[in-house]
């Protein structure tokens, strides 16, 4: 997912407009947490900003940029300080799919049970 107000447009080489070559972790749970690197190459794959970088093994390997210092902390993220961890967006979405997800469920239970006229109606 792109941070808001920071939409890149996609690219397979590096971006050069990065001053600073070293980067932080920043994600609290990931086992790389606080280190920092050396930032290899900047790029959109699968769908998303990733950084690149060598681990403490020598491997290449890639990150979601977000969980770096290579894109600035999000507005909400510093706002919330912890205390929330999805936007309302975010909680609206997993509403949704909860809902749908209740649905599917009362159709299998209905079709289960061998209830012939199992109407949409009768399911939500």
């Amino acid at each position: 997912m792109t941070r808001p107000g920071r939409l890149r447009k996609q690219s397979t080489t590096p971006d050069s407009d990065f001053g600073d070559r070293r980067f932080l972790v920043t994600h609290p749970y990931h086992p790389l947490f606080q280190q920092e690197f050396e930032l290899v190459i900047y790029r959109q794959n699968w769908g998303e900003e990733r950084v690149w970088l060598h681990d403490a093994e020598g491997r290449l390997i890639s990150l979601p940029a977000l969980w770096t210092s290579v894109i600035a902390e999000d507005a909400f993220v510093a706002v919330s300080a912890g205390r929330s961890m999805f936007r309302v967006a975010e909680l609206l979405e997993l509403t949704r799919l909860i809902e749908e997800l209740k649905k599917l469920k009362q159709r299998e239970e209905c079709k289960g049970n061998g209830v012939v006229n199992c109407k949409e109606n009768d399911v939500g």
